[in-house]
């Protein structure tokens, strides 16, 4: 029996949550061709159904704040679309199938945008979501720091590691920010009694779980998110000294913690920019942030060569297309170990969302891209400064998801299906949601 105030699209929004920021290994799936279905998917599908009812019952009023993200966002699908067929004018291979279904997995994820404003209009609904999402990031943080002490359970990178939890490290480090961000703008807010307890609890957990996570490029997004939350908060006169030192505070420890956790990659990193010496396990070894700028330059001279289109849609994982530039790679970075460089079987992409979109899809793409997230911020950003409080909230919500996604991007290719997707999709959905009543 649901609570009699909670919708039942609601309900099944909530219980798609958990799953879709849970790593593939831990799903059930079965092979459909060239494609693998998923538990996730078919919740996300579920989901989209129950949005569908929604609007039978109530119809598009709800989707009318967010008509410029549904506009780019259909542009930007539209591109990808033609960027999965246009290459075959081309003379080198390219296995269009496959990205075509990868492509087909990117959009269903981006159903989760629409869904929450379609399926969120009370109350109810938003407490047994929001709700669900710092349940999930508990569970999750237990599980990292159990890793992290040393339990071998899930797949855990050893004792004193960066952990993936039950997400992927990248991944838990974006789910644990994403939560961090909904307790810090809850407090920053003003939220009363047992949500103040919600929201703080939120805050603890999303902090561990960052930094257990480890992603630099988490903080990169974080950093501004939580600045552009505190200047509204404070434009507002809604938050007291008190949200705004702990919002401060857990970001600096969040920041700071990741910062002496990866203090080895960054030693790794000044030793490839020739700032001090190179140990000799930098060129036997995998170093990430010397393998992620080799692979940003891989992608920047497919770019080159296809300025305008992109050389197809995740083309810049086929060695057909990034082959040709190892050798220039090779004579770029002759220091680099061997292994950091892509092959016929070490496939890696580029490993930066920007970059790919123009490896992939031109610089019309690029710019696609970032009109859709201009769509959802800048909209929002003038809701949360001066629309009514329920909006201002979820508005403001959807902007700390959407900055913090575009910092974690940095350092993520386009890869369907996975929770950072999920951060980013929910991050639009908060950003156009108008709700009568939000937790506030």
């Amino acid at each position: 029996m649901l609570p009699r105030d909670v919708s039942a699209g609601a309900a099944v929004l909530a219980l798609t949550l958990p799953i879709v920021f849970l790593h593939v290994r831990f799903q059930p799936s079965v092979a459909l061709g060239p494609a693998t279905f998923k538990l996730s998917d078919a919740l996300v599908l579920l989901t989209a159904l129950g949005a569908a009812a929604a609007v039978v019952r109530r119809g598009l009023a709800p989707l009318r704040p967010g008509i410029p993200v549904w506009a780019t966002g259909v542009a930007l699908f539209l591109w990808i679309g033609a960027a999965v067929f246009y290459p075959l004018l081309s003379s080198r291979a390219y296995p269009w199938h496959t990205h075509l279904v990868t492509a087909g997995e990117f959009a269903e994820y981006a159903l989760l945008a629409p869904a929450v404003p379609l399926l969120i209009r009370r109350r109810a609904d938003a407490l047994l979501t929001l709700c669900t999402l710092v349940g999930w990031s508990v569970v999750a943080t237990v599980v990292g720091v159990l890793q992290w002490s040393g339990w071998n359970i899930a797949a855990g990178w050893g004792q004193g590691h960066r952990e993936p939890s039950l997400l992927g490290t990248q991944d838990f480090a974006a789910f644990s920010g994403m939560i961090l961000g909904l307790g810090i703008v809850s407090l920053l807010w003003g939220v009363r009694d047992r949500l103040r307890i919600a929201a703080w609890i939120a805050v603890v957990s999303g902090l561990i779980g960052f930094v257990l996570g480890g992603a630099t490029s988490g903080v990169v997004g974080l950093v501004p998110a939580v600045a552009i939350a505190l200047v509204v908060a404070a434009r507002r006169g809604l938050a007291r000294r008190a949200a705004l030192a702990g919002a401060v505070v857990a970001t600096a420890l969040a920041s700071l913690g990741v910062v002496v956790y990866r203090s080895g990659d960054f030693g790794q990193f000044f030793s490839f920019l020739g700032v001090k010496q190179a140990s000799s396990a930098a060129t036997t070894h995998i170093e990430t942030y010397p393998q992620h700028t080799l692979l940003a330059y891989i992608g920047l001279r497919i770019w080159l060569h296809h300025p305008i289109a992109g050389a197809g849609f995740e083309a810049s994982k086929d060695y057909a297309t990034f082959g040709r530039e190892l050798p220039a790679a090779h004579a770029r970075f002759p220091h680099v170990a061997p292994r950091s460089f892509p092959s016929p079987t070490r496939i890696y992409g580029v490993q930066d969302v920007y970059v790919q979109a123009l490896a992939d899809l031109g610089i019309v793409g690029l710019l696609l891209l970032l009109a859709l997230f201009g769509a959802g911020i800048v909209p929002a950003l003038s809701t949360a400064l001066r629309g009514p409080p329920g909006d201002g909230f979820a508005a403001l919500l959807g902007v700390v998801w959407l900055v913090l996604s575009l910092g974690l991007l940095t350092a993520q290719g386009i890869i369907a299906g996975i929770p950072l997707d999920a951060v980013m999709w929910l991050g639009f959905g908060a950003a156009v949601t108008r709700p009568r009543a939000w937790p506030a």
